[in-house]
């Protein structure tokens, strides 16, 4: 419904220009509605932002012939098409994902989402429906999306079934893609020639900013941080001969030029405010002139200084990166178009990977690779060989020159050791570097091992021997990423957009979540990855062991202390225990955090000697990892264990973790089955990647809730051991213990909870700081005081802006965004997108003040109290912190500095001065007492070992609960490829009731086995049913040739009509499932017509003859021609 402010004038909208345009009323209304709806909540707004979205591109589909139904027509699936993402802008898939995100947040999660969230939202979608304005109409006209004809609401909080309904009441009136499909199908050919004319040639307003400017401002220096020199490797304004123009003349930009002479790239800019894009065609016409004049075709960069694209069209598609090649990266492009060897038919060295599924995890690289795909993923099971397969993975694209120089990021110390020792041990030619070594020299090695924080600093700070950067744009050709699945891609994405780089991820447990895909990292499909082997297949295969849980509740751990329940003794012990604040009940989240019962941990280490799989005959528990909650737990672990088993001499259960000195001696001794210790007690030290085969007993003695890590924490005791229990005896299953409800829970929530990745204080304090900016625009805070201290705290932001370096990697890829803000003509009105992009792009970068950190704490409580002011929010919580602190300092009278502000102190601690308090009096209280917060103690929570009688309550043993990784839609996939392409031969062959020869089978299992999935995904959707049988089932019988088998039948006039009907039913039922079971014959619909014994017993050589005519269709789906 369209919302009118007065007679006959239709109120304003950033939507208003698709009124009016028939073809856009399917998803016109839903547009208005959405951006209306803000008035109701944000969240309201969010969800029909996300139809608002899935109309629009539903619209696409429905209107542009290029596009077909993928085979889910779900929004994340028809966004995802290739074909779709070819023919949208590419900076739109980000601004459709965000859509989508944030509607998924509003529906499925109880997450807030804010008025800021909702109006990125909308700006999002308005992006959208504007490209299809301008591709799809004939009367475009750009129009800038406004956020002062929004609507103002409330901020709040509805429930998530709530919104849920209002999403699925409204979508189910929405028509199904193949209807409007159908309806369409006229206009179809129209737009989308319409669509193509109209994208050939972009027009954008032009900026102030010349191209000149942009290229002194952004290229130039992005050039000089690559190594470039101008006026000997770089020419500007370079003459060309041969463009299609009236002189026949053209001055490319820049020229780059090897050290032979050669010309190894072209530049094309663009001002700042132009896409990149516009110089893109000109690029290339300038290459094509230059391939003629030198003989060499050189690599293409076009870009607008704050965005630029490579585009090596010999080989890639235009992608973006971060800055420019240097002369070295450049060179090693243009001869790797000679030096390449095809990726088909690789060797793969068996003394590296001989097992199958890490050649298949090979080979699918491979695959991808050649495909011009620039990222793989692979998830394999914790132990199946991860880092034996990426090694294999590097020597043959070593082998075959695709790479030269490779990066390896673990997120621990431990894991990088560990990884480089095993390419060392297999690579031995490949020269490495471990970052985090001195001794090591990363300029001369081809491969270099480190941590994500080390690289990071790297980037800036390595130099080369003539004191360049090291580690430029283009260094690195393979990036393999340890461990994918944590949250390295939000913490550290800024390594993977500085390098361009082709990414190997190696993971055991992606995850499918709302704000951290792993998937679409890597430019693949939810659930989809390069190649996966599971731990359920290896186990199957003989590659893992399996293993059996016992989990066992205790009282104190489930339900908490309880002083009523203790006995009279106990009483005693409590009261003298513990303090009054500690109260009568202790909240179970207390045990193991700050108290510590030793029953309780001498109930979970007896369960172990008495119940651990042992070894040397049954007289030495086998090789244990303990996960403990926290150091002082694990420490005292180890105290009880002495003390209840002191015959071990206290060498036998060890903490090691990374509080204790040379912990990599214990790791190294806890390795070796002939030395102790036997148990480590590991604070998230060992949960991943540490290889002890050996170890036979786990002990979960914490709350995990992060898939990833609980999976891990299983994977430390799957791997193999050959003669473990004697010679001939090998490892074949291992224990786990379980105490704290891990199995149960996840059995319950199989997805976990993972926590976020926390802004820094710094990025706090600024988002604060802007969040009070925006509000003190409002007009009630114009008088000169108000406007004041807004410039003050302008001037502050500034000041944290101009500080940042722009030749720091981090702060050159948010560029655009800084020189935005370093004017200060953009601070006069910040919008919504504004402070959106100042906490995205410009919070993460500030550089922290080398201020006391508790000073820094106290301000952000009380610029979140003054913000509340501002907001008329409520903020009893902060404001109570702030009391308890001004009566802390109040007994510190004695210090000088707090006896000075004692006014403020007193005044703090009154319900009067909070209700009449207005922005200057809480600064006031910010500037007087954040620099005593120093004098203060720090609160730290008392520790207490007590020695309570715990009880067991349960126990149970299960079996495996194996990965649910959801490797979903390989049925669907598979039904959708052969619907598709149901004239391939081999697929025709079957509709068409031919046999096979073995070159079809082959074609039909690299389909099946390679291209859609792996033997592995076969077997879990479709047992052991053959290929070619399986093929027929989906595809069915094509009916012609379903009646030319039957036409004996069919055409003859001996059969009366029952009989006649009956044959019609079998080919019927041929059509549509490709093969019969002949036991279907005594089924409906086959049984009302009647049995064909019945029908045919005057002529039974009839109903044998039909029966043989069945068997052979049959036949003809399975049987090979010369197998």
């Amino acid at each position: 419904m369209l919302v009118w402010s007065r007679e006959g004038d239709l109120l304003l909208s950033n939507f208003s220009f698709l009124i009016g345009k028939p073809h856009y009323e399917s998803f016109t209304n839903a547009c208005l509605e959405a951006e209306k709806s803000l008035v109701v909540s944000p969240a309201t707004c969010a969800i029909l932002t996300r139809r608002a979205l899935e109309l629009a591109v539903k619209w696409v589909y429905s209107f542009d012939s290029a596009l077909k139904v993928p085979y889910q027509d779900n929004l994340s699936s028809l966004i995802h098409d290739n074909v779709f993402l070819s023919i949208i802008d590419e900076d739109l898939l980000s601004l459709l994902r965000y859509i989508v995100k944030l509607g998924n947040v509003a529906v499925h999660t109880n997450s807030m989402i804010t008025r800021e969230e909702a109006i990125l939202s909308l700006h999002n979608l308005h992006q959208f429906v504007s490209w299809i304005d301008y591709c799809y109409s004939d009367e475009y006209t750009a129009t800038d999306f406004d956020e002062s004809l929004l609507p103002i609401g409330e901020e709040k909080r509805e429930r998530p079934e709530e919104l849920k309904d209002l999403y699925e009441r409204l979508s189910s009136k929405d028509k199904r893609l193949e209807e409007m499909m159908k309806e369409n199908e006229q206009l179809r050919a129209l737009l989308t020639a319409k669509r193509e004319a109209n994208t050939k040639e972009y027009h954008f307003q032009v900026d102030e900013l010349s191209e000149w400017e942009t290229r002194k401002k952004y290229i130039d220096l992005d050039l000089k941080l690559a190594g470039w020199e101008f006026k000997k490797d770089v020419i500007v304004e370079y003459p060309v001969v041969g463009m299609p123009n009236q002189e026949g003349v053209g001055y490319v930009d820049y020229v780059l030029f090897g050290d032979n002479g050669k010309p190894l790239a072209v530049i094309e800019a663009k001002r700042t405010t132009a896409d990149p894009n516009k110089g893109k065609q000109q690029a290339k016409l300038y290459a094509d002139c230059i391939e003629k004049m030198h003989g060499q075709r050189p690599i293409i960069f076009y870009t607008n200084g704050f965005e630029t694209y490579i585009w090596d069209d010999l080989n890639y598609p235009a992608r973006r990166v971060s800055g420019f090649y240097n002369k070295e990266e450049l060179s090693l492009l243009i001869d790797r178009r000679t030096m390449k060897k095809p990726l088909k038919n690789v060797q793969i060295n068996d003394n590296i990977t001989n097992r199958y599924y890490q050649k298949e995890a090979v080979l699918a690289v491979c695959d991808a690779l050649e495909n011009k795909r620039r990222k793989a993923l692979l998830v394999m099971a914790t132990g199946s060989g991860k880092t034996r397969t990426a090694i294999s993975v590097v020597d043959v694209l070593t082998r075959h020159n695709w790479v030269k120089n490779i990066l390896f990021l673990a997120d621990r110390k431990t894991l990088v050791r560990q990884a480089k020792n095993s390419f060392s041990h297999l690579l031995p030619n490949l020269t490495l570097c471990n970052l985090l070594d001195n001794k090591d020299n990363p300029e001369e090695s081809r491969m270099v091992f480190s941590t994500y924080p080390t690289m990071m600093n790297a980037i800036d700070e390595a130099k080369r021997k003539d004191g360049k950067r090291l580690f430029t744009v283009g260094h690195f050709d393979l990036i393999i990423v340890d461990e994918s699945h944590r949250s390295i891609y939000k913490k550290y994405r800024a390594i993977f957009d500085y390098f361009d780089a082709i990414l190997l991820g190696l993971t055991a447990t992606p995850k499918d979540e709302i704000d951290r895909n792993t998937y679409e990292v890597f430019d693949l499909e939810n659930g989809v990855p390069t190649y996966a082997y599971e731990l359920d297949q290896a186990v199957r295969d003989g590659y893992l062991v399996d293993y059996r849980t016992i989990e066992t509740k205790l009282k104190f751990l489930e339900e908490g202390i309880h002083y009523d329940e203790l006995s009279e003794e106990e009483k005693e012990k409590y009261e003298e225990t513990f303090d009054d604040e500690v109260g009568e009940d202790i909240d179970s989240a207390a045990l193991n955090e700050w108290l510590f019962n030793d029953d309780t941990i001498d109930t979970v280490l007896r369960d172990l000697m008495e119940k651990g799989i042992r070894v040397e005959g049954g007289d030495k528990l086998g090789k244990t990892i303990i996960f403990a909650k926290n150091h002082r737990h694990a420490e005292r672990i180890v105290e009880r264990f002495d003390q209840l088993f002191p015959e071990y001499k206290g060498g036998f259960a060890r903490v090691i973790d990374y509080s204790v000195n040379y912990y990599q001696t214990l790791i190294d001794d806890f390795s070796d089955r002939n030395k102790w210790p036997q148990i480590a007690v590991s604070v998230d030290m060992l949960d991943t990647g540490v290889d002890i085969p050996e170890v036979v007993n786990l002990v979960f003695f914490k709350k995990v809730r992060s898939k990833s890590k609980f999976w891990q924490m299983i994977g430390r005791g799957t791997r193999l051991c050959k003669d473990l229990f004697g010679p001939g005896q090998d490892k074949t299953h291992f224990l786990i213990f379980d105490y704290c409800g891990n199995f149960e829970f996840f059995r319950e929530n199989p997805k976990g909870i993972e926590g976020k990745v926390a802004e820094s204080l710094t990025a706090r304090l600024f988002n604060a700081k802007i969040e009070i900016i925006k509000e003190l625009q409002h007009i009630q805070y114009q008088e000169e005081e108000y406007a004041a201290h807004r410039n003050g705290l302008i001037d502050e932001a500034l000041a944290e802006i101009n500080k940042l370096n722009e030749e720091n990697f981090r702060v050159r890829q948010h560029i655009q965004y800084v020189d935005k803000f370093k004017n200060r003509s953009r601070w006069d009105s910040l919008t919504a997108m504004d402070v959106h992009e100042l906490k995205e792009h410009i919070s993460p970068l500030i550089v922290p003040l080398n201020d006391d950190e508790f000073a820094k704490r106290f301000d952000l409580l009380m610029y979140t109290i003054e913000l509340a002011k501002l907001q008329r929010k409520n903020a009893t919580k902060p404001i109570r912190s702030v009391i308890r602190t001004a009566e802390a300092l109040a007994k510190l009278g004695s210090i000088p500095q707090v006896m000075e502000q004692k006014y403020i102190i007193e005044k703090v601690r009154t319900e009067e001065f909070w209700s009449e308090a207005d922005l200057f009096d809480l600064e006031a209280v910010r500037e007087a007492l954040r620099d005593l917060i120093k004098f203060l103690e720090k609160e730290t929570q008392k520790i207490y070992y007590t020695n309570f009688k715990d009880q067991v309550l349960e126990v149970k043993e299960n079996g495996p609960m194996f990965d649910a990784n959801d490797l979903k839609n390989y049925r669907k996939k598979v039904e959708h490829y052969l619907h598709e392409h149901r004239d391939q031969l081999a697929i025709y062959k079957l509709r068409h009731n031919k046999k096979l020869t073995i070159q079809d089978l082959k074609t039909l299992e690299d389909i099946l086995w390679k291209e859609l999935g792996t033997r592995e995904d076969y077997a879990k959707e479709f047992g052991d049913t053959p290929i070619t049988k399986l093929v027929r089932q989906i595809v069915g019988l094509d009916p012609q040739a379903a009646n030319e088998a039957f036409s004996e039948f069919l055409s003859s006039e001996r059969l009366n009509i029952q009989q006649s009907r009956f044959v019609k039913l079998i080919v019927d039922y041929f059509v549509k499932n490709g093969v019969m079971d002949k036991r279907v014959l005594q089924e409906e619909p086959f049984k009302t017509v009647g049995s064909i014994v019945e029908l045919f017993k005057d002529n039974m050589d009839d109903a044998r003859k039909i029966i043989r005519i069945i068997d052979e269709i049959n036949r003809n789906s399975e049987d090979i021609v010369g197998a």
